[in-house]
């Protein structure tokens, strides 16, 4: 008997053995990728936090150093990212949907997905190219904050196609059923039960898109954006009827990582300082609009009771 139990013993601890290496291999893995992370940003968060300052959010970009800012830059990136998500988020929510709740079962609908499912690895420079061809030039929309939320919007449409449907495919069949055995209809049982309660998978597709569409260059500089804006756009809001403007969306742009590349560009090492506190600026703002998703989607879920 003990001949026999042997060789299963041997095999359990060599399983254990395993298993110890594969998670010490990961957990390695992760705190490697955490120190390299933390580095870069203590390394620029010494660099650049000195600089700032409330006239360096206030100051528009200047060839010198020290009295350089980047309020046309914040505010480009706050309207660029505006337009971006109107433009994005209830298209591709939409789209997302539809794809798994009405669309047939066919080989077309599979076309569609694996298309989407490529378009999500494209580099964002085909993006650029694509939206300069179509915006700039057929559409005439010029190089406006317009065209710079269009061509961010279709760059991060698939992400949120995608999550969308994940999203929507993990509820279970049981709550369909039991709103259609009430007799409520198909768009019923979505609005009322599908979208609340996969709003939290939806919102996270949203929190992952947004964060790569606000530290996008490639495309942006392709459509035309400047590297140097020493104005705002025009005001949303007017003293005179109808009191909004969109003024605003045809009006040139920047938007911070393009002004970072323009300070790194230069040869003084006081234009880098300042590229450096712009990048902790970005950061900062990402972090800020992941939070703010993140909390919409907490309360989201605290609503929603299985």
């Amino acid at each position: 008997m003990s001949n026999q139990r042997d060789p299963i013993l041997k095999n359990i601890r060599r399983r254990k053995v395993v298993d110890f290496l594969f998670s010490l291999a990961g957990l390695l893995s992760l705190l490697f990728a955490l120190v390299t992370l933390l580095a870069l940003v203590v390394d620029l968060a010494v660099t650049g936090v000195p600089r700032i300052s409330a006239e360096f959010f206030m100051n528009f970009p200047s060839r010198f150093p020290e009295k350089a800012g980047i309020l046309s830059a914040w505010v480009g990136s706050l309207c660029v990212m505006l337009t971006t998500a109107c433009c994005a988020i209830p298209l591709g929510v939409a789209a997302g949907l539809y794809l798994e709740e009405y669309a047939p079962k066919n080989w077309i609908t599979q076309l569609i997905e694996l298309n989407i499912i490529n378009l999500a690895g494209i580099p964002s420079i085909t993006f650029g190219l694509m939206a300069l061809g179509i915006f700039v030039y057929k559409l005439e929309l010029g190089q406006s904050i317009l065209t710079a939320g269009l061509t961010l919007g279709l760059l991060v449409l698939p992400i949120i196609i995608v999550t969308t449907r994940e999203s929507v495919r993990a509820i279970p069949n049981l709550i369909r059923e039991a709103s259609y055995a009430v007799g409520a209809s198909k768009w019923q049982t979505i609005r009322y039960h599908i979208l609340p309660y996969s709003s939290g998978g939806i919102l996270t597709g949203v929190i992952i898109s947004l964060s790569r569409a606000i530290g996008e260059t490639a495309p942006l500089i392709t459509i035309g954006a400047l590297t140097f804006v020493a104005f705002l756009p025009t005001s949303p809001v007017q003293s005179v009827f109808p009191f909004v403007s969109l003024q605003w969306l045809k009006d040139p742009f920047t938007v911070l990582p393009i002004q970072m590349f323009n300070w790194l560009s230069r040869p003084q090492a006081e234009f880098h300082v300042n590229a450096a506190a712009t990048g902790i600026v970005l950061l900062l703002m990402t972090l800020v609009l992941n939070g703010v998703a993140i909390y919409i989607r907490y309360r989201f879920r605290k609503k929603m009771k299985w």
